[in-house]
């Protein structure tokens, strides 16, 4: 399956997570930017960049006890 950022809003956690594991998206700094235009453009390309760049195996999500 094609992993994808996936908006999570939850008690525990509001933000972009992977579809595909446990991976979340952390702002690794405060945004840059002149405007917030940039300090848009700047978050979302940081988003971009790391999802690409995680691995799934790295992070994988939590066995659900219940499933079993």
């Amino acid at each position: 399956m094609r992993r994808e950022l996936v908006w999570v809003k939850n008690a525990g956690f509001q933000g972009w997570t992977c579809s595909q594991c446990a991976w979340l998206f952390n702002p690794l700094d405060a945004l840059d930017g002149n405007t917030i235009e940039e300090m848009k453009q700047n978050y979302e390309r940081q988003r971009a960049q790391t999802f690409a760049s995680h691995y799934c195996q790295e992070h994988p999500k939590p066995k659900n006890p219940k499933a079993q």
